[in-house]
């Protein structure tokens, strides 16, 4: 059985302290995330319509994805429409997820475009 390896880029662990002040649950909910959403998706090929492929951040090398559905146990009685979004890209031949951006959508409507450019240009992809 292969795993995925995980990492978090710099910025997604400034969000992700930000956050955990409000919503004390996150770290443990991400845990769940990565079981049931991420490794779901790219091992299992099963697709429970909580992972989105952003159209134009992927290749064969890279698949910029963003999670739409991450239940979130902090906020109660919302399930899986907690409002938390998840960015991170997929490594498919080295099976590694670098998690790049997680945020509310009550306080920010949409990602952070620039910082998939920016992490894509590190990796000279873009």
């Amino acid at each position: 059985m292969t795993t995925i390896h995980y990492e978090e880029a710099p910025e997604f662990q400034g969000d992700l302290k930000k956050l955990l002040r409000r919503f004390r649950s996150l770290e443990q909910d991400l845990i769940l995330a990565k079981k049931t959403t991420i490794e779901l998706f790219h091992l299992h090929k099963i697709n429970n319509l909580a992972v989105f492929p952003m159209p134009n951040f992927c290749s064969e090398k890279i698949m910029v994805c963003k999670i739409k559905k991450f239940a979130c146990h902090a906020l109660k009685g919302r399930g899986a429409k907690s409002g938390i979004r998840v960015i991170y890209a997929f490594h498919p031949q080295e099976e590694r997820v670098v998690f790049l951006e997680i945020y509310f959508k009550s306080d920010k409507e949409m990602e952070d475009r620039d910082r998939i450019k920016k992490y894509l240009k590190s990796l000279l992809i873009l």
